[in-house]
Parts: structure tokens; C-alpha cells; sequence
């Protein structure tokens, strides 16, 4: 009864909701927060790839806003991302790892978004962008 009691009073309705993805779990949706900016720090452990849902252009086509699905800190830090500009396709490929400062860290599971700014060396154009990581 005391919990019940506790939730009523903080009165605030969730900012989140689930939405079943196809052929995956259920993946968190935050209806009010744009992603979070990670930066590559190099260096963590266990690298591995993760794939991406979006890449949009920049001003000017010199860069990209790549933004995925990941979780939260340490456990789940940008290692970094590798660009293969081609002239047909541009392949980006993001790595994430657990932060080396932290090699014991336990962290929830819980989905968050987050996005990273990539710069090209050429204007996209009408080149394609792929996931490396699929």
C-alpha cells in the first residue's frame, strides 16, 4: 500500500513507452528526449560492432548525425567509428566497448539512444550510406 501511496503522489506520467521492433526485443522509446552525444574515447575493452538506425546529413554533406541504440555508461562507451568513403557508398561503422577505467562496472539494461557527429572527407552527394556493422 505504502508503494502504491509513494506513486500516486509523484503525479508525473512516464516520458517513456515500449514498442515491440520486428524481429527484436522490446526497445525502450523516449517520447521527449533527443539522443544522447557520445564522443569516441578510444582505447575501451572488448570492442565490437553495433549497428546504427540512422544517418543524417549535415549542412553541406560534409558530415553525418549517425544515431543508434545502445546503453548506458561504462558498460557501454564509443570506441570509435571508421569511415569508408567510396564513390558510390559511404560505410560507417561504429565500435563500442566497456570503458577501460572501469572494467568491473555493472550496468542496467536498459536502452538508450545516443548520436555522434561524423565528418566526411568529400560532400556525400548522392552517395549511399551503409552500416558497416551489418
Amino acid at each position: 500500500m505504502t508503494l502504491l501511496c509513494m506513486a500516486a503522489a509523484c503525479g508525473q506520467t512516464p516520458s517513456t513507452s515500449t514498442s515491440a521492433s520486428p524481429g527484436g526485443p522490446d526497445r525502450p522509446v523516449d517520447t521527449q528526449a533527443a539522443p544522447s552525444p557520445a564522443v569516441p574515447v578510444g582505447h575501451t575493452l572488448d570492442p565490437r560492432k553495433v549497428p546504427w538506425s540512422s544517418a543524417t546529413p549535415g549542412e553541406g554533406g560534409r558530415s553525418l548525425d549517425v544515431v543508434w541504440w545502445s546503453g548506458v555508461e561504462p558498460c557501454h562507451v564509443l570506441d570509435r567509428v571508421e569511415v569508408d568513403e567510396r564513390t558510390d557508398k559511404v560505410i560507417v561503422t561504429l565500435y563500442e566497448g566497456q570503458d577501460r577505467r572501469s572494467p568491473d562496472a555493472v550496468c542496467i539494461e536498459i536502452a538508450i539512444q545516443k548520436t555522434t557527429k561524423v565528418e566526411l572527407r568529400s560532400p556525400l552527394g548522392d552517395r549511399q550510406v551503409v552500416d558497416g556493422a551489418s
